[in-house]
């Protein structure tokens, strides 16, 4: 017998590698970016994806966080930040460089 409105932790698994899924899309996309030799649009797109890894871990809970949880919330959204700050500001601030188009 079914009970309406409370559903069973079995019921969908498969939702706990969403989070880690979403991740994995947009560094699928700064991949096919950087490889267009768009390299700066490929690294900003990592830092958002470390971005949106950090809120995730940030807004869900243990159990349904699935791959995003390493360690302890509290540790996981710091490195999360920091990684996301540091690749942001090298990619968005270094000029010239091989890659660079107007050189």
């Amino acid at each position: 017998m079914a009970m309406t409105g409370q559903r069973h932790r079995g019921d969908r698994p498969w939702l706990v590698h969403v989070p880690f899924a979403v991740i994995m899309l947009l560094l699928a996309a700064a991949v096919v970016r950087a490889l267009q030799y768009h390299w700066r649009e490929g690294a900003a797109l990592v830092g958002v994806a470390l971005f949106v890894a950090g809120v995730l871990r940030a807004v869900l809970p243990e159990e349904r966080a699935g791959l995003l949880a390493i360690r302890g919330r509290a540790v996981d959204i710091l490195t999360y930040g920091a990684l996301c700050a540091a690749v942001l500001y090298i990619s968005l601030s270094i000029v010239g460089g091989p890659f660079d188009a107007s050189s």
